[in-house]
């Protein structure tokens, strides 16, 4: 695994390269018509207009109840409800579903995903994650890293990061401690791949994808792309335990190791789609 920087692809390179490539990017939403507006709106003025690397803004409304699909259609994504993609599956819910049916009704031959709640939002997200799968076709899954405060105060962010998911890449996981992020939402992947993975339902899904890939392909088919810094809103710490718990889970069902007596069951994971015979339907 190699991490990357910024400046290794300039966006004109990454336009070449593309070479007839599609390229969607997914961002699942849940109640975030505060930042939605305007990090759909950099990636389609800068990416989709400017630039013709992005072919497609899809954004997942997980059922908000405030203005997100509208903000998002008005900055110029395309918007679907989470409920209407693979409607014989259920309703479902979760950031883990979302990501799975933007997976199942986005276009792209390449697919990126970030966050919806990044205040700090700029184009070089997406241009970093896209640039290690337009320059080597030997890599199938990137991972984004980066510098996150809290209140202002410098590399304190991400507390479930450092708190619980990091030990348990270290324990559980060694071969991964080299992904700093690990709970990063920012990354990309090959649509051939990512098809072939398991979405765990919820908050673990970024871990999930992250332990999943590197079984599939290898950790020499995957990299991390330094985006600098990141902003986001932080939430109160009492609304962090059941991030937690997701996090906790999806790593000890991945060890393989039993729930705990007592524990509540956690959501099964959406299968790989490409077991799915509406999606197939869907894609042929």
């Amino acid at each position: 695994m190699r991490t990357h920087h910024l400046a290794e692809f300039p966006v004109e390179q990454l336009v070449s390269a593309k070479a007839g490539t599609t390229i969607s990017v997914c961002i699942p939403a849940r109640d975030e018509a505060t930042t939605i507006g305007a990090i759909v709106g950099r990636i389609v003025a800068d990416l989709v207009e400017r630039h013709s690397l992005v072919d497609e803004v899809l954004v997942v409304d997980d059922g908000s109840a405030d203005a997100t699909a509208a903000v998002a259609a008005g900055a110029g994504a395309r918007v679907v409800r989470a409920g209407d993609v693979l409607a014989g599956w259920g309703p479902g819910g979760g950031k883990g579903e979302a990501m799975w049916k933007s997976l199942a009704e986005c276009r792209g031959e390449v697919v990126v995903w970030c966050d919806a709640d990044i205040v700090d939002f700029a184009p070089r997200f997406v241009v970093g994650l896209l640039g290690p799968l337009l320059g080597d076709p030997g890599v199938a899954f990137v991972k984004a890293c980066y510098r996150r405060d809290l209140d202002g105060r410098p590399g304190e962010g991400g507390r479930v990061t450092e708190l619980v998911a990091r030990p348990l890449v270290s324990l559980l996981f060694p071969h991964l401690e080299a992904f700093a992020q690990p709970l990063a939402g920012e990354y990309a992947g090959r649509r051939e791949v990512l098809e072939r993975l398991p979405f765990a339902a919820g908050y673990g899904v970024d871990l999930g994808l992250l332990i999943d890939a590197a079984a599939l392909v290898g950790t020499e088919a995957m990299a991390q792309v330094d985006l600098g810094h990141r902003s986001h809103r932080n939430r109160p710490l009492r609304e962090l335990a059941g991030h937690a718990e997701a996090v906790l889970a999806t790593a000890l069902d991945r060890a393989g190791v039993a729930t705990f007596p007592g524990a509540a069951p956690a959501p099964p994971d959406r299968p790989p789609l490409a077991e799915v015979p509406a999606y197939r339907d869907r894609r042929s």
